[in-house]
C-alpha cells in the first residue's frame, strides 16, 4: 500500500524531485508505471513526478534508527528527545549545532549513489568552522584549584583590592571583532586556575605552574608560583604564588618580564559558579547496530558529565542559546531549557580539536 500511495500523493501535492535512499530504487518500475497510467486516464497533471534515489547518510557512533532512537527515549538512556546526545534536529539545536553548521555538512559530504559512512568527526569541523569567528570568547575553569597570591597586599595596600582586567569579545582577527567590544573582569589576591596548571614535581617541558617558575594569567598579571598547599590525604588544596608588580597585559612594561606560558583563570572575586554538561559521543563503536550488534552495549557512560565550574562574568549573563568559545576548552551553549543568568547553565558543543581518536 505504501508503494501504491506513495507515487499518488507525489502527484497530487505536485512534487516534482521524489528523492529517496537507495531501497527505493527497486520501486522506480512501479512508481514510473503508475505514473504513466494515471496520466494516460488524465487524473494527474503532466509533467508527471521523478523519483531519484541516492545513498542514505551513515554517521559513525550513531544511531538513526528511529526505532531505536525511540528505544533510548523509552528507556532513559537520554533524557528525551531533544537530548544533546541524539541525532535529531532538536538534539543537535540543544547541542549548540547552527543551521549554517549542519548547510555546511550537507554541502561537504555531498551526494552519492554508493553506500559510505561519514565520520562523526566532520560534522563537529564544520561546527567549529562556523563558530570560530562567531562565538565570543571567555574565560572558564572546569578543574577548580585557587591559586593565592601572598604578596597582593604588600603590592597594592589591601588583600581585597581588585584590578579591572579586559579582554577582545572576538579575536582581533575575527570579522566585527571591534564591534564586539571588550570583556570585563577583574582580578584579586585570589584565582581561580585549572588544577593541571600546576606541578609541584614538573614533568619534562611542563611550562606552567610549579615552584620557582613564572607564567601569566592571560589578561592579567606574571606571577611567580612559590609552593602550595595540601590536605591530609596530599592532595593539593591551594596554590601559592607571588604577583610580579608593574606586568598587566596592556600596560606599559609589561613585557618585560617573560613568561614561557600563559594560563587562563577566573577571579574568586567576581567568578560565577556555573553548571557545565560534558557530552561526548553516545556510543563508543564507530558501527555500534551493524550486523546485529546490540546497540545498548555499546553506549558510552561518559557521554555525560555534569561538573560545577566558574566562569567570568560575561558568561554568566548569556542568554540561552548563545555560543561561546571558552578558551582553551572548546565551543560551549548556553542550554536552551535549563540555562539562566540566576543559574547559568553550559552544553559542551564541541572541543577546539578532535580528540576522540586519542
Amino acid at each position: 500500500m505504501y508503494t501504491f500511495a506513495h507515487p499518488i500523493e507525489d502527484a497530487l501535492e505536485n512534487i516534482t524531485h521524489s528523492l529517496c535512499t537507495l531501497e527505493f530504487e527497486d520501486q522506480r518500475p512501479f512508481y514510473d508505471w503508475l505514473m504513466e497510467r494515471l496520466s494516460e486516464g488524465g487524473l494527474i497533471n503532466t509533467p508527471t513526478p521523478r523519483q531519484y534515489e541516492f545513498a542514505r547518510l551513515n554517521l559513525t557512533y550513531v544511531v538513526t534508527s528511529k526505532r531505536k532512537l525511540k528505544q533510548l527515549v523509552d528507556e532513559q538512556h537520554v533524557s528525551g528527545w531533544d537530548d544533546p546526545r541524539m541525532p535529531t534536529i532538536v538534539g543537535l539545536r540543544r547541542r549548540g549545532y547552527t543551521p549554517a553548521s549542519i548547510q555546511l555538512f550537507a554541502e561537504r559530504i555531498g551526494v552519492s549513489k554508493a553506500d559510505s559512512w561519514i565520520d562523526y568527526s566532520t560534522l563537529e569541523g564544520c561546527l567549529r568552522e562556523d563558530l570560530e569567528n562567531t562565538a565570543q570568547r571567555g574565560m572558564a575553569v572546569l578543574d577548580p584549584v585557587q591559586l593565592v597570591m601572598t604578596n597582593w597586599g604588600d603590592v597594592f595596600g589591601s588583600d581585597d583590592h581588585t584590578e579591572p582586567c579586559t579582554q577582545p569579545a572576538l579575536p582581533h582577527t575575527a570579522p566585527g571583532a571591534e564591534a564586539a567590544g571588550l570583556r570585563t573582569f577583574a582580578i584579586g589576591r585570589e584565582v581561580w586556575i585549572e588544577r593541571e596548571d600546576f606541578q609541584e614535581v614538573p614533568a619534562k617541558g611542563y611550562k606552567r605552574l610549579f615552584p620557582g617558575n613564572i607564567v601569566r594569567l592571560k589578561g592579567g598579571y606574571v606571577v611567580e608560583c612559590t609552593g602550595c598547599e595540601k590536605d591530609a590525604n596530599g592532595a593539593v588544596t591551594r596554590v601559592l604564588a607571588k604577583v610580579i608588580p608593574d606586568t598587566k597585559s596592556g600596560t606599559p612594561g609589561a613585557d618585560r618580564v617573560k613568561a614561557k606560558a600563559a594560563i587562563t583563570w577566573v577571579g574568586v572575586s567576581d567568578g560565577v559558579a556555573a553548571e557545565v554538561r560534558l557530552y561526548d559521543r553516545l556510543f563508543t563503536e564507530e558501527h555500534p547496530d551493524s550486523g546485529g550488534k546490540d546497540f545498548l552495549a555499546h553506549l558510552n557512560p561518559n557521554s555525560l558529565q555534569v561538573i560545577t565550574a566558574y566562569v567570568e562574568p560575561s558568561l554568566a549573563q548569556a542568554q540561552p542559546d548563545q555560543k561561546f568559545q571558552f578558551e582553551r576548552h572548546g565551543y560551549f551553549v548556553a542550554d536552551r531549557v535549563d540555562h539562566d543568568q540566576g543559574r547559568p547553565v553550559f552544553n559542551r558543543a564541541v572541543g577546539l580539536k578532535d580528540s576522540w581518536g586519542k
